[in-house]
């Protein structure tokens, strides 16, 4: 095998194997898309960033204690489409999100449905999709 031969071998085998790791990064396996949840909380963070964007939440409990959620969204330039933006959920905010849990029942979800603000304002991130 010549070193040319050698050298397309080895670009062939570096595409699959990255093909792969990038379908694995876009799936939403992880979610648990027969169940949803619904939780009133405060904004702690928006993390406006790419691949995903990731609103993050204190959730107060029954008990009084807090979980700390994480929303996962699409990236800016997706979301954007659909009027979000990051300035719409600064640190402080109260918001109510319905949103598919992980299934392992770590605190996090992806970000389905619309965020409706305490004025009854509602952000949807896939809208312009809908």
């Amino acid at each position: 095998m010549n070193r040319k031969m050698l050298r397309a071998a080895a670009g062939a085998l570096v595409t699959l194997l990255t093909c792969g790791a990038a379908m694995a990064h876009h799936s939403g396996t992880m979610f648990d898309k027969d169940k949803e949840v619904t939780f009133t909380g405060v904004v702690k963070e928006f993390q406006y960033t790419n691949p995903h964007s990731w609103l993050i939440v204190d959730v107060t409990n029954e008990d009084g204690s807090v979980t700390t959620w994480g929303f996962e969204a699409e990236g800016p330039s997706r979301i954007r489409l659909s009027g979000v933006r990051k300035s719409d959920f600064p640190p402080g905010t109260k918001i109510t999100i319905t949103a598919h849990p992980m299934k392992d029942g770590r605190p996090a979800a992806a970000w389905t449905h619309a965020i409706r603000l305490e004025d009854g304002k509602e952000f949807d991130p896939w809208s312009a999709e809908r």
